[in-house]
């Protein structure tokens, strides 16, 4: 492994802002330091810690750790196991919550965790982020597990190097992302490329929920309605398959203060009740959907979350982005307005070495729930 110096810092305030030139020089939003500054300062609930990998005093790798608490009831919900082995799972750990380090970012769902120079030895860095991350569990008391996430199947011939640290790959729930054709000009456009059965969801959806008054926030909408935006999140996460923490909102008062349009978030309101919002951010020619929050009781007469997905289409297509990443979760609704699964893979270690090489053959195995993937596009059926 190459002449390499590692750092593990406390804060984001600890890195040097040559860092950004010298391994993001096209500021990907999610590796520049006032994306990250507002998740650590918003959150205090959770341990930030950052892996900084140089060579010859320039950066050449940055990886982003966080720590948390989770229920182990959390991780199991959706994922296909035997009764019995859920049950091992649970005496091995029968505390209500454990500790676990994530290498990534929790409430994002993509490689956001780590990020190479490129015209650097990528295998060395991501050995020494390796051996950092196993520094760092050495020191972190309690833990009980780690996972570096999320990693699509084209990284893996990189990131399957964690192995030889002792993680085992595991599949998680895949990203959706839709493709958003150029020649796409409208919302109308996009539906055109649509199949009957589908454009007629697309159009029920929008007609359903004209009730809705749709307002895009600004910042002193943001301050107006931080508490009513904040629970309907909270009902939205409470219905996830997985979640591992609970965002404070604060976290989107700094986005979009520092990013301004780019940092979208639409309210929709019904009889001047706030009873749903979309959040995304454009990143780099593509648009990534964050968090949503609806009000159930209200979402089937009014069709809040079908239009929801939607807007998102039309925001990507005003946008001009290439596709539109609307994270997991909701998967088959979501391949019914075009989206298509990108296979993530995370990597797990257990913190005590027996634990770890008793379910580590039984992880490998893990399924993912199955969904139905619908194919709403015209040339779809042309081309088979």
């Amino acid at each position: 492994m190459a002449n390499l110096k590692t750092t593990i810092l406390n804060s984001v305030h600890d890195i040097d802002d040559s860092y950004c030139l010298d391994i993001n020089p096209e500021e990907n939003t999610y590796f520049t330091k006032l994306f990250l500054e507002a998740f650590e300062s918003s959150n205090p609930n959770i341990i930030f810690k950052y892996i900084l990998v140089e060579k010859d005093e320039k950066t050449v790798a940055l990886a982003t750790i966080q720590i948390i608490e989770l229920g182990i009831d959390v991780i199991l919900k959706n994922i296909k196991l035997a009764s019995w082995f859920k049950r091992i799972v649970n005496y091995f750990f029968c505390k209500d919550h454990i500790h676990i380090m994530f290498c990534g970012n929790i409430f994002l769902s993509g490689e956001h965790g780590i990020i190479l120079a490129q015209n650097e030895d990528k295998e060395d860095a991501i050995k020494a982020i390796g051996t950092a991350i196993i520094e760092l569990t050495k020191i972190t008391k309690p833990l009980h597990a780690v996972f570096i996430k999320d990693f699509i199947e084209e990284s893996r011939s990189l990131t399957d190097k964690f192995q030889d640290f002792g993680f085992t790959p595991m599949h998680v729930e895949p990203n959706m992302i839709i493709a958003i054709d150029p020649k796409w000009n409208s919302f109308d456009d996009y539906k055109n490329a649509l199949k009957s059965k589908y454009r007629v969801k697309a159009n029920k959806a929008d007609k359903t929920s004209s009730s809705l008054e749709a307002r895009l926030f600004s910042e002193s909408d943001f301050a107006r309605y931080k508490d009513e935006l904040q629970q309907l999140y909270e009902n939205t996460i409470a219905n996830a398959n997985f979640n591992a923490q609970v965002l404070n909102l604060n976290t989107y008062i700094k986005l979009r203060a520092t990013y301004h349009e780019d940092f979208i978030v639409k309210a929709y309101f019904l009889n001047d009740k706030l009873v749903g919002f979309l959040s995304a951010l454009a990143n780099n020619h593509h648009l990534d959907a964050h968090f949503i929050g609806l009000d159930y009781a209200l979402n089937k007469a009014n069709a809040i979350y079908p239009r929801i997905l939607n807007d998102y289409i039309r925001i990507g297509i005003e946008k001009k982005v290439s596709y539109i990443n609307l994270g997991r979760t909701a998967s088959e609704i979501k391949t019914t307005i075009g989206a298509v699964p990108t296979e993530l893979t995370c990597y797990l270690k257990l913190k005590r070495p027996f634990i770890n090489r008793f379910l580590m053959p039984f992880i490998k195995n893990v399924q993912i729930k199955d969904f139905k993937q619908h194919h709403p596009f015209k040339i779809e059926e042309e081309a088979k």
